[in-house]
């Protein structure tokens, strides 16, 4: 237990800080905007380039390994986004951002720093190529059903290429990709750029997380929403279950590779929810609570679970 306190106290304890550090600064959110900005353009997708770029091609094709866990977050998905609509009775833009509390996990911020420290540089690619996949299914998700829902003014055609642009020009998309024909041409950057790229890449976890813990103190929690009830326990237990129980029955992965699913599958409501909800005018203060709450019960359940991986208790494979 000693090992997973050491591993989770300086992860948690980042976002600790940050939030410490924005409770007493008298900083107004707007003030994180060139912080935010380095993690996402530029420490971040140095982190994925990297990793991605050092990896043998036939690791970063698996297609079947994808497909099983998008299969299970949008089992998840649309498991929430139905006892929204039909239990109760929500409206479609609603249910939406329901279903993106209950899916869509913090793999940008906390996925990368979180996996690397309990599993090494090897957890790498499965956190790109779930990042990757996801959020191009998130950004395209999203829109379409508000549109549906009738909160998407716009055309359906410019609709649809502002997702294509948004899922092309994503900075984390861009850095993978470019890993990815790095690693098909088995291109090595010069020392020098080497250097710069692992000094930014160094940088991802403790600037994310801290930026990560100031945002959420910026957003105070002002009540509990009755969504919370059955979002929460969905997302930080069913959805990590979901993930491993269909990685086990789709085929022999490696343990590692299974691990790290069910590890970026227990992560809290990913900040991005809120920033939907901003965009579409929808479920803002409920998506900040959630996202608060889940982080914080996190501390707790992520511990867990990783003490259930690193003492053996959880086994690879669930049907060897």
């Amino acid at each position: 237990m000693g090992d997973i306190i050491a591993l989770v106290l300086p992860f948690f304890g980042l976002i600790l800080i940050g939030y410490i550090s924005g409770k007493l600064s008298k900083h107004e959110a707007s003030a994180l905007g060139w912080l935010n900005f380095f993690v996402i353009y530029v420490s971040l997708p140095a982190l994925f380039f990297k990793l991605v770029s050092r990896t043998p091609l036939s690791e970063l094709t698996r297609i079947d390994f994808i497909a099983a866990a998008m299969a299970a977050t949008y089992g998840i998905f649309l498991l929430v986004f139905l006892i929204g609509r039909l239990i109760r009775g929500n409206s479609i833009a609603d249910c939406t951002m329901q279903a993106l509390a209950g899916a869509y996990g913090n793999i940008g911020y906390m996925g990368p720093g979180l996996a690397l420290l309990a599993f090494g540089e090897a957890a790498a690619v499965p956190v790109a190529l779930i990042f990757c996949f996801e959020n191009a299914a998130h950004f395209t998700a999203a829109p379409a059903l508000m549109a549906f829902a009738g909160g998407e003014e716009r055309r359906p055609g410019r609709v649809a290429l502002d997702v294509v642009k948004k899922i092309a020009y994503h900075p984390f998309i861009i850095a993978t990709a470019v890993g990815f024909l790095a690693a098909a041409l088995s291109f090595e950057p010069p020392v020098a750029l080497q250097r710069l790229i692992d000094y930014l890449a160094q940088a991802a976890a403790p600037c994310a997380l801290f930026a990560m813990g100031v945002t959420l103190a910026l957003r105070p929690l002002k009540r509990v929403p009755v969504e919370l009830g059955y979002i929460v326990p969905i997302k930080l237990v069913l959805h990590p279950l979901v993930v491993y129980v269909v990685l086990s029955l789709a085929g022999n992965f490696d343990p590692l590779w299974v691990y790290t699913a069910v590890l970026l599958a227990s992560l809290p409501t990913a900040t991005n929810v809120f920033v939907i909800g901003q965009q579409y005018g929808v479920w803002q203060e409920r998506a900040s609570a959630t996202i608060l709450i889940t982080t914080l019960i996190s501390v707790l359940s992520v511990s867990g679970l990783l003490y259930a991986i690193k003492s053996g208790a959880l086994p690879p494979d669930l049907f060897p």
